[in-house]
């Protein structure tokens, strides 16, 4: 294999990376009219068999993007109730009023753009690609001796700080694990984390003095996960500390949880739709309050199983977070975290560790930013275990070295994100109706999507297996 063509290859390989994969592909084929070296065709032959279901679902991801900013321009958010949040876009002159067919409050669609443009795109403190950590606040440590639900104590978060920080290696990113009783503060919780951990770390201050939220300002290994936007509506209880946050300038983490059937539309692509619509409405005020502010898009939507309850052994989980990230290391750029590598169970089991280990290694496979809930949770993050915490972190070493040792010569795996043209349409009746979403027509029709979608992926996956030395949700299906 000739130098020259072999860096040829490399370049398109980067290009694909970078989600450039028209670039990519031309110079896959320019590749395969050219070249004589059978290595380097046969290279590029692989590469050729996914780079246009790699365009494909990148043009999805794209109109996910337009499309959530014409929730805000067509549909709107419902804040009629609110006079702080109309008053504040109402200054800013953000509202259309020459639009007459919007359900709530609608945004012009130059003052979306005007706001997003100024979202930072870099992190000081950025673990990077593919970083896993704690998070997820569940109401309960899970003891291993202990049956009795409560949270953890002063002396058990001195405990849990101290072991985190002994995993920095391979722990990305490390959100306060679980709530705490009284016989400790939020605040000194933060101060336990600050002392044990260097890297980056989220905590919620809504409950905070604003003394306390000030001591976060300017801290770049530190971001206020906030939230305020549900359902295409405001938690009136958010609003205030929501905007504190943001005046005092702290870096925000602004987190929304669509869930499929409950608070969102049922197929991917409307659900995506929404979930991306609502966090960067909270990007809109922040940057209202405080241009420039940095903001991290947490969109974290989840699935529930047949009970309607969330559901973190599913791979649908998996699939849709994965999906989340890419809309955001591909098309807007934004910092992301999403959620994964946790389990439905409630025990620390075998089968517990291997669905979180699973869940990691795909998320891992398709490529995501940080996500938060992958070390310790249980139970569909009801709980928090340091028991499970230590075993992640020894099973996430272990992947690692797996997966650093894959050659680099393979470009993105496609996720056959299914399209939906009539995302928008169900999001607006669901609006429209104000009706459980379970009940709307558009869910009605797409209450079997998520398993189609997996149901695509493991039949691609037959076809051609990327990882086979990584445990993943694809093969271990397929074995079963």
């Amino acid at each position: 294999m000739s130098k020259q063509v072999e860096e040829t290859f490399n370049k398109a390989i980067l290009l694909e990376n970078e989600a450039q994969f028209e670039k990519a592909r031309s110079i896959y084929e320019d590749i395969l009219h050219h070249a004589t070296d059978e290595t380097i065709l046969e290279k590029a032959r692989y590469q050729m068999e996914d780079i246009n279901d790699l365009i494909e679902e990148k043009a999805i991801y794209q109109r996910v993007d337009e499309n959530a900013k014409r929730v805000l321009t067509d549909i709107g958010i419902n804040i009629v109730e609110n006079q702080t949040l109309i008053d504040l876009l109402m200054e800013a002159d953000a509202v259309d009023f020459e639009n007459a067919t919007a359900l709530f409050i609608p945004l012009r669609r130059d003052y979306i753009d005007q706001c997003l443009v100024r979202v930072p795109r870099e992190m000081p403190l950025d673990p990077g690609m593919n970083t896993f950590g704690t998070g997820a606040t569940p109401p309960f440590l899970k003891r291993t001796s202990d049956e009795e639900l409560r949270p953890a104590n002063r002396e058990e978060y001195e405990k849990i700080a101290f072991e985190v920080g002994k995993q920095q290696d391979v722990v990305g990113m490390f959100s306060l694990p679980v709530a705490c009783d009284k016989s400790i503060s939020l605040f000194e919780v933060a101060h336990l984390m600050e002392e044990n951990y260097q890297g980056l770390k989220m905590i919620t201050t809504n409950m905070m003095s604003d003394d306390e939220v000030t001591f976060f300002k300017g801290k770049e290994d530190w971001v206020d996960g906030t939230s305020l936007i549900t359902s295409l509506g405001y938690m009136n209880n958010m609003v205030d500390p929501f905007l504190r946050s943001a005046r005092t300038g702290n870096n925000l983490l602004l987190i929304d949880q669509s869930i499929v059937g409950i608070s969102g539309p049922a197929s991917p692509e409307a659900l995506l739709t929404q979930n991306h619509a609502q966090v960067i409405f909270m990007m809109i005020l922040a940057q209202t309050v405080n241009p420039g502010i940095s903001c991290m898009h947490c969109g974290i939507p989840s699935v529930t199983d047949a009970s309607a309850n969330l559901s973190y052994s599913s791979p649908h989980q998996t699939f849709i977070n994965a999906a989340m990230a890419r809309l955001n290391t591909w098309i807007t750029n934004f910092p992301s975290a999403q959620t994964g590598g946790s389990t439905s169970l409630s025990d620390v089991t075998s089968q517990a560790l291997i669905d979180s280990e699973l869940s990691r290694n795909s998320l891992r496979k398709y490529g995501v930013h940080i996500v938060r809930h992958a070390m310790g949770a249980l139970g569909n993050l009801n709980f928090f275990s340091l028991e499970k915490f230590i075993e992640d972190c020894e099973r996430e070493r272990r992947s690692r070295e797996i997966f650093d040792a894959i050659p680099k010569d393979k470009g993105m795996i496609p996720l056959y994100f299914p399209g939906d043209d009539q995302a928008l349409a169900g999001i607006r009746e669901i609006a429209e109706k104000g009706s459980n979403p379970r009940l709307a027509d558009h869910t009605l029709q797409n209450v079997d999507s998520f398993r189609q979608w997996e149901n695509i992926i493991n039949q691609a996956a037959k076809k051609k297996l990327y990882y086979p030395q990584l445990n993943d949700i694809v093969t271990q299906l397929l074995v079963a």
